[in-house]
C-alpha cells in the first residue's frame, strides 16, 4: 500500500472550474480516477451521451489541462484518454479569489453537490437489492459539533489521513469483496445566531 498520496491538481482558474462544472465531465473524471481509462465511445455509455457529445467534453477537459491522450490500445485509431494528475483535483479559490473565480467555484460545487446527492439517493433506492452486510457497513450521518476554524481544519486533516490508505490510487490490490465507495465529508458552518 502506498504511503504517499499522489499530488492533487489545484485549480483556481475560473475558466478551468467552468470547464469542470458539467455532470458529464465530472463523470468522465470520476471514471478516469477509478482507473477506467477509455475512449469517447466507452465514456458515452457511462455518461448517457452520444460519442460525439462525449468527445466534445473530453476535448474541453483536455483544453483545461485535466485529461490527456493516453497510449493507444494497438490499432492506432482509438483515442484513449487518461488523467493528467492521478491524485485528483482540489479547487482552491475561495474567498481569497476574485469575484469571477468565486462565482465559478460556486457553480462547480453546485454541480458536484448534485452528483454527490444523487449517488446517496441511488444507494437508498438500492437498499432492497443490497446485502445486509453492505447495508450495515454503510452510513449516513449528520452531527453537530462546536469548533474553531483551526480545530475544524485539524479535524478535516485527521479524517483525510484516516481515509487516505483506502483511496483508489493507493490500493492497487484491494482484497476480495472490496467495492468502490463514495465517501463524502461536508464540514460546513451553520449561520451565526445572535445570543438569546
Amino acid at each position: 500500500m502506498a504511503t504517499d498520496a499522489p499530488k492533487r491538481a489545484k485549480i483556481s482558474d475560473p475558466v478551468v472550474m467552468r470547464a469542470l462544472a458539467h455532470p458529464a465531465r465530472l463523470t468522465i473524471l470520476e471514471e478516469l480516477a477509478l482507473g477506467r481509462g477509455g475512449t469517447a465511445t466507452e465514456f458515452a455509455a457511462v455518461c448517457g451521451l452520444t460519442p460525439s457529445a462525449t468527445s466534445y467534453h473530453l476535448r474541453a477537459l483536455a483544453k483545461a489541462g485535466l485529461v490527456q491522450e493516453a497510449p493507444g490500445r494497438g490499432d492506432g485509431r482509438e483515442r484513449v484518454w487518461q488523467l493528467v494528475s492521478a491524485g485528483g483535483i482540489e479547487v482552491a479559490s475561495g474567498p481569497r479569489g476574485d469575484a469571477d473565480a468565486m462565482k465559478a467555484e460556486q457553480e462547480l460545487v453546485m454541480v458536484w453537490l448534485a452528483r454527490s446527492d444523487a449517488r446517496t439517493r441511488s444507494w437508498v433506492a438500492r437498499w432492497p437489492d443490497e446485502s445486509p452486510e453492505w447495508y450495515d457497513a454503510a452510513t449516513l450521518s449528520d452531527v453537530m459539533i462546536v469548533a474553531t476554524a483551526d480545530e475544524l481544519a485539524e479535524l478535516n486533516r485527521k479524517i483525510a489521513a484516516l481515509v487516505q490508505p483506502y483511496w483508489r490510487s493507493n490500493r492497487t490490490g484491494p482484497p476480495p469483496g472490496a467495492r468502490t465507495l463514495a465517501v463524502s465529508l461536508r464540514t460546513v458552518p451553520l449561520p451565526d445566531k445572535p445570543d438569546a
